[in-house]
């Protein structure tokens, strides 16, 4: 995932985030279609044109992301948010499909959309010359019109993490049955289209200087990077198997309420508990945080008694939060844990808090698989909820 946004509010009811590399993606379109539309305008109108240019085509990238996201709920995928980044944007999907069919439909509707774009900008641009022909704003809209079909073309090349990787992993999958094949061969296919992508741009940037081939560069570099994670990722998925959410969580894990003080914690049965990372729930028993120990250290002694534990924790993303009967390696290939530090909590129907994942269960699980033992120990140890022990009499 992508951290560190800054939201921008919701479109059908998807979150939208934007990291900030957003503003540079904005300011790279601003500068190169403000060199475009030199001299069809005064210099102020070219510029402001440029920025209304570049914000549209954000726009435009947008709609690609939120196309993937909205057929993605509407066959029963979790959508965590959409954000927006340098390269563009990216739809954060909490589970996988369930089928190639559904994989294929989720897949080109991002390309749909931008092709969709490009013909609405082209008989725009072909309405405006007839008015204007060489004004800034029938130069914008055949800018439009050529970059969303770029997009959209671009996207169906056949390598993972691209559209085109995902209609190639759902043809397969279809075809063979066989998932793990299906993504193994995405993955690599994107590993060439990188590899491809970034010997172009170094040969451009060598033959003829154009600093263009940085970009492809920079392009075939996150391709290559991505695919290489599909395909750890598919890897891991194999090692889990069938296994579900319910055979590696702790059941009951100790709970800290969000309204207690850090001092009341410091002085609660959790310090005895040999724990380092501890879900935060509400009044209700909803987990809506995580706290470490080194979360309540960076606060200071002397605010600890009236610094509330929900203060000092660290907010669960929607991508850490899984049902007892999700698959494992769905939770596995979202969620990025680290040791001593984030959790994955396990709810029910209801959202109550019932069970707890950590990094060292998902370790033990993958290397347990890999042995051929079963991922549930027998006689696991359920511990009791600090809610729990406070309620007792």
């Amino acid at each position: 995932m992508i951290r560190q946004t800054f939201p921008l509010g919701r479109i059908s009811r998807i979150r939208i985030g934007a990291h900030w590399s957003a503003l540079v993606t904005v300011g790279l379109f601003t500068w190169i279609l403000g060199s475009y539309l030199t001299g069809t305008a005064a210099t102020a109108a070219v510029w402001a044109t440029a920025v209304i240019g570049a914000i549209m085509l954000c726009a435009a990238l947008l709609a690609h992301e939120l196309a993937h996201s909205i057929v993605a709920r509407r066959n029963g995928v979790r959508v965590e948010r959409v954000v927006l980044w340098l390269l563009g944007g990216v739809s954060e999907l909490t589970e996988e499909p369930r089928d190639a069919r559904t994989d294929l439909r989720i897949a080109v509707a991002g390309p749909l959309t931008s092709l969709a774009i490009a013909v609405v900008a082209f008989l725009a641009a072909a309405a405006s010359a007839a008015v204007d022909p060489d004004g800034p704003i029938t130069a914008v809209l055949v800018w439009l019109a050529a970059m969303n079909a770029v997009l959209g073309l671009f996207n169906l090349l056949p390598g993972a993490p691209l559209d085109g990787g995902r209609v190639l992993r759902a043809a397969i999958w279809w075809r063979t049955g066989d998932r793990l094949r299906a993504a193994t061969w995405a993955a690599r296919s994107g590993q060439f289209l990188g590899t491809l992508l970034l010997m172009i741009g170094l040969a451009e940037l060598i033959l003829f200087g154009h600093l263009g081939g940085l970009w492809l560069m920079l392009l075939g570099w996150f391709l290559q990077s991505a695919a290489f994670a599909e395909l750890t990722v598919a890897g891991l998925r194999h090692r889990l198997g069938d296994s579900k959410v319910s055979d590696v969580m702790t059941a009951r894990p100790m709970a800290i309420p969000a309204a207690w003080s850090i001092t009341e914690l410091l002085h609660s049965d959790a310090v005895a508990s040999g724990h380092r990372v501890f879900p935060v729930v509400d009044g209700a028993g909803h987990p809506i945080a995580v706290v470490a120990w080194s979360d309540l250290a960076a606060v200071a002694e002397s605010a600890r008694a009236t610094t509330p534990v929900g203060r000092a924790a660290r907010s669960l993303p929607a991508g850490a939060i899984a049902r007892e009967d999700e698959p494992l390696g769905d939770v596995a290939s979202r969620a990025v844990l680290r040791p001593n530090l984030d959790a994955v909590a396990v709810v029910d129907a209801a959202g109550t808090l019932m069970g707890l994942i950590t990094s060292t269960d998902l370790v033990l699980a993958c290397d347990r698989s890999a042995l051929g033992l079963p991922l549930r120990i027998s006689g696991r140890q359920r511990l009791p909820s600090v809610i729990d022990e406070r309620s007792t009499p």
